[in-house]
C-alpha cells in the first residue's frame, strides 16, 4: 500500500475543506489551496467559511494540531487532490478553465511518484484533459496517456457523492468509486482513500468513474423531473400533488419523489448538461428531464402572478408596489446555506424584478447575495408573516409548524 505523509488538497469549498480536514483528523498533513484571501485566512484561524455540520470543530481542531494550513499557492506533496468548480458556459458546455487553472498552478511542483486526483464532477474525458495540462507544463516527466503503467505521475478521477449537511458522516461511510487512467493509477488513488474510507474503494477506469458520477445525478434529475412535471398536471387538473404521490408511494414497486421549485445545487442541477453535451444525439431523456426542471422555476412565478392580480382586484386602490411578498427559503435544499444554482433564488430575485416588495426568509445566512435588488429584504420569520402572498421555497426545519393563511399561500415543495 502506497503511503501518503503530504497531500496538497486544492479547492476549499464545500467538498474541498471538509475532506481536507477529513484527511488532516485521520493524521495527514494537509496543505489546502484556494485562491479566495478570505477563506484562507479563516481557515488559518481555524474558522469555517462554510456552514456544515460539525466542520467547524473539526477544522479548528486540526489547525491547532498544525495538521491543516491554508495558502494561495500549491507546494510539494505526494498527492494532490483538485476540488474546484466545474460550472457550465451559456451554452450549456462544460467549463474546465478552473481545473486547467488548479493544473497548471500543482504541475511545477510534481515529482515522480505523485498522484493527482481529480474529485472535481466533470464531463467524461476531463481527467485526460486534466493530465494532458499537466503534460505540457511538465515535458519533463511521463503521464500515464504516455507511459501507461511505467509513468512517473499518477492520474486519477474520484468524484466525492455526499449530501449537504452531511457531509463528513458521507465522506468516511460511503463508497467510492476510483478510476485510474491505468490500474495502478486506480490502486495509487484507492490507497489514498482509504486512509479515512471505511465504505468500499471500487476501483475502475477513469471515463467510467467520471460517467458514473453524472449517471447518479441525472437519475435523480429525471425522477425529479418526473414529479415537477406531475405537479403542473395535478394543478391543471385541481388535484392535490402531494396527496397523489402519497396515494401512489403505496404501491409497493412506486416511489414517487417530493416535486419542488425546480432544482439547484452545483450537482443535479449542472451534471446532466455534462452528458447531454457529450452526446447530444443520444441524451433526450435526460436533456427533457433537464428542461422540465429548469422551467419549474417560471411555472412558479406564473403561480405569483395569479396570486397578485386577485389580492390586486380585492384591492382597487393599490399598485403593484404596494404587494408585499414573503419568500420562504433561499437555499437549493433544506437547511443548508448553499445558494448555488438554487430555484429558490432565482425566483425570488426574478419577482423582485416585478417591482414587488419582497421579504426574504433565509435563516441560514446573514447577508443577501449582491445580485439581490434594494426591494428584496432579508428578514426573520414573524416579519414574513406581514406579507400580502406567502411562496413557501423550502422545507427549512424553521419554517415547519407555521401557520399560514392558505388562501394566501404558494406552496412549492409540500411544507
Amino acid at each position: 500500500m502506497q503511503k501518503f505523509k503530504h497531500i496538497c488538497v486544492i479547492g476549499l469549498g464545500y467538498i474541498g475543506l471538509p475532506t481536507a480536514a477529513t484527511f488532516a483528523a485521520h493524521g495527514v498533513k494537509i496543505t489546502g489551496v484556494d485562491v479566495n484571501q478570505h477563506a484562507v485566512d479563516m481557515i488559518n484561524q481555524g474558522k469555517v467559511h462554510i456552514v456544515e455540520p460539525d466542520l467547524d470543530a473539526l477544522v479548528r481542531d486540526v489547525v491547532a494540531q498544525g495538521k491543516l494550513s491554508a495558502q494561495l499557492a500549491p507546494t510539494e506533496a505526494d498527492a494532490y487532490i483538485v476540488a474546484v468548480p466545474t460550472p457550465f458556459k451559456d451554452d450549456y458546455q462544460p467549463d474546465l478553465k478552473y481545473i486547467e487553472s488548479a493544473a497548471k498552478a500543482l504541475a511545477p511542483f510534481l515529482k515522480p511518484g505523485n498522484l493527482v486526483v481529480l474529485e472535481s464532477t466533470s464531463p467524461v474525458s476531463a481527467t485526460e484533459q486534466m493530465a494532458a495540462w499537466l503534460s505540457e507544463t511538465r515535458p519533463d516527466l511521463t503521464f500515464p496517456q504516455q507511459a501507461g503503467e511505467q509513468a512517473d505521475i499518477l492520474v486519477a478521477h474520484c468524484p466525492e457523492r455526499v449530501l449537504p449537511g452531511k457531509v463528513l458522516q458521507e465522506l468516511i461511510s460511503n463508497d467510492r468509486i476510483v478510476g485510474g487512467m491505468t490500474p495502478r493509477c486506480s490502486q495509487a488513488a484507492i490507497d489514498l482513500y482509504k486512509v479515512f474510507v471505511k465504505g468500499d474503494c471500487i476501483g475502475t477506469n477513469a471515463r467510467t468513474a467520471e460517467m458514473c458520477k453524472l449517471t447518479e445525478n441525472s437519475f435523480r434529475d429525471v425522477n425529479i423531473a418526473f414529479a415537477n412535471e406531475l405537479s403542473i398536471i395535478c394543478d391543471k387538473l385541481d388535484i392535490n400533488v402531494w396527496e397523489l404521490i402519497q396515494l401512489a408511494n403505496r404501491h409497493p414497486r412506486v416511489n414517487i419523489l417530493q416535486p419542488g421549485p425546480g432544482v439547484g445545487g452545483h450537482c443535479i442541477a449542472v451534471d446532466p448538461w455534462f452528458i447531454v453535451a457529450k452526446t447530444p444525439e443520444q441524451a433526450r431523456l435526460i436533456r427533457t428531464a433537464r428542461e422540465v426542471n429548469d422551467s419549474k422555476p417560471e411555472w412558479v412565478i406564473d403561480q405569483v402572478k395569479i396570486k397578485i392580480a386577485e389580492f390586486l382586484q380585492a384591492n382597487p386602490e393599490k399598485t403593484i408596489k404596494d404587494v408585499t411578498v414573503a419568500c420562504y427559503g433561499l437555499a437549493f435544499k433544506p437547511d443548508i446555506d448553499d445558494l448555488r444554482e438554487s430555484p429558490a433564488l432565482n425566483i425570488t430575485k426574478k419577482l423582485a424584478e416585478q417591482g414587488l416588495n419582497i421579504l426574504a426568509i433565509e435563516p441560514n445566512i446573514e447577508i443577501l447575495p449582491q445580485i439581490m435588488l434594494d426591494n428584496v429584504q432579508l428578514t426573520d420569520i414573524e416579519t414574513g408573516l406581514e406579507a400580502d402572498i406567502y411562496v413557501v421555497l423550502v422545507k427549512h426545519k424553521e419554517f415547519k409548524g407555521l401557520h399560514l393563511n392558505a388562501e394566501k399561500v404558494i406552496n412549492t415543495c409540500g411544507l
